[in-house]
């Protein structure tokens, strides 16, 4: 269980730096910024194997 726990923070670790390399966390504003950032986390060691996670949402505007 440890071990286990121990390679997940370091994946989530690793796809943070990747993230930051990368400049995504200064689109953390709009939902496919904040999308492609949560991917690019969770794909952890596989950002440096060139998966390179986008992701595009849209949001429902308001009606006038």
């Amino acid at each position: 269980m440890r071990l286990g726990s121990l390679l997940l923070i370091a994946w989530l670790v690793i796809g943070g730096f990747a993230a930051g390399q990368r400049g995504d966390f200064k689109h953390l504003g709009n939902c496919t910024g904040a999308a492609t950032t949560a991917v690019t986390v969770a794909a952890g060691l596989l950002n440096y194997v060139h998966v390179d996670p986008h992701i595009s949402c849209n949001t429902p505007q308001p009606s006038n």
